[in-house]
């Protein structure tokens, strides 16, 4: 199973990863600019803004170009996207996880 953490830029993120330690593979994401020393080792990945009003589409095709079957959803702005088109990401299988302050 393949995993997305957005806001890969917050402590959040990270505690998230620790606790989905059993999860095969996770990757970290973030629309905000990552260093790319991270982005090249392939466990973080540049997501599309959610200003873009092509948003939903393009995580839509970065999650079937990377196999994700979960994202694990940190960001409010992305939330609000993200949850307006659950229905399309489930029919891809795609599930879509609000993740609270709980982590």
């Amino acid at each position: 199973m393949n995993s997305l953490i957005t806001s890969a830029n917050s402590a959040q993120a990270h505690r998230l990863k620790n606790k989905l330690n059993a999860v095969d593979n996770i990757i970290l994401g973030d629309y905000n600019e990552l260093p790319a020393f991270m982005l090249a080792q392939g466990k973080m990945i540049k997501l599309p803004n959610p200003q873009s009003i092509s948003y939903t589409h393009e995580m839509l095709a970065l999650c079937l170009d990377n196999s994700i079957d979960i994202i694990y959803v940190l960001d409010n702005k992305e939330v609000m996207l993200l949850m307006e088109s659950k229905q399309l990401f489930t029919e891809y299988n795609i599930d879509i996880q609000v993740t609270g302050d709980e982590v």
